[in-house]
């Protein structure tokens, strides 16, 4: 059976991965749900498209061939909820972040269905992701994971008014040095675009999963709004936009691989 990710293997101490790239739905789910929801909206529209650099970078990229309407790969399997208190959506989610319905009436997913699903396509995205953090680590003595994501510039369900442009989440410290992550602030602050660390995206479940200092495992997630590189009404790219935008995330990812290489170094 072929693998649900996409994967390119690098020769530097960091892997990038963008789980919520895909908009694929296999037809058998996608008949049982909405119109809304083949429109895939939530989608991190363009993301891998930003991040098209990075192999030349020399990292290592995992990227889904399946939307995270069918299952949302940065979910705890379990069904912990990501952020308590707040509005969440499921691990397999059953409305879109407008609180429109996923699925035709009836036709949500039950646990069997669900506990497929993760067999199916969480699990190996997770087990090559956990795969490669060992294999970096075991040949570099430390090793950078960076998660990144796009989200709609204002989403009245989770937020009020306007997201910041560049959003960086360390699990509020947990799951990168905090030099790095203050290091990685300057350098998005200087940029001209508005950026934060571990305010309301803290970073997700392969963030916090993963991310372990002390054991050499860096994880960092950073959040964009559409607003810097596309039109956030028709979904498409602007090359001129993202092109301002990817120069930063190119200088970003530079800055992690020289922190790493001094750790390794050292």
């Amino acid at each position: 059976m072929t693998e649900p990710y996409l994967f390119h293997s690098g020769t530097a101490p960091l892997l990038v991965s963008v789980p919520h790239d895909s908009r694929f739905i296999p037809p058998e789910i996608a008949a049982r749900m909405t119109p809304a929801a083949l429109r895939t909206p939530d989608t991190d529209w363009h993301v891998a498209k930003l991040y098209d650099f990075a192999a030349s970078l020399g990292a290592s990229v995992l990227a889904p061939t399946h939307s995270r309407y069918v299952i949302d790969l940065n979910r705890d399997p379990a069904g912990a909820v990501l952020y308590p208190g707040e509005d969440n959506t499921e691990l397999c989610p059953v409305t879109t972040f407008t609180h429109e319905p996923i699925y035709r009436e009836g036709e949500e997913p039950d646990e069997a269905e669900i506990a497929e699903r993760i067999e199916r396509f969480w699990r190996p995205y997770h087990d090559r992701l956990a795969g490669e953090i060992a294999a970096i680590r075991s040949r570099f003595g430390v090793a950078m994971l960076f998660d990144g994501h796009t989200i709609k510039t204002q989403v009245p369900r989770f937020f009020e008014g306007r997201i910041a442009d560049l959003n960086l989440g360390t699990g509020r410290g947990a799951s990168a040095d905090p030099v790095l992550a203050r290091d990685a602030l300057s350098l998005l602050s200087a940029s001209g675009y508005s950026a934060v660390l571990d305010d309301r995206f803290t970073g997700g479940y392969i963030t916090r999963h993963y991310g372990d200092p002390a054991a050499g495992v860096h994880a960092i997630q950073l959040e964009l709004t559409w607003r810097t590189y596309m039109d956030e009404a028709t979904f498409e790219y602007l090359p001129g936009r993202a092109d301002r935008l990817k120069a930063q995330l190119r200088a970003l990812l530079r800055l992690i691989l020289r922190w790493a290489g001094e750790r390794a170094a050292g």
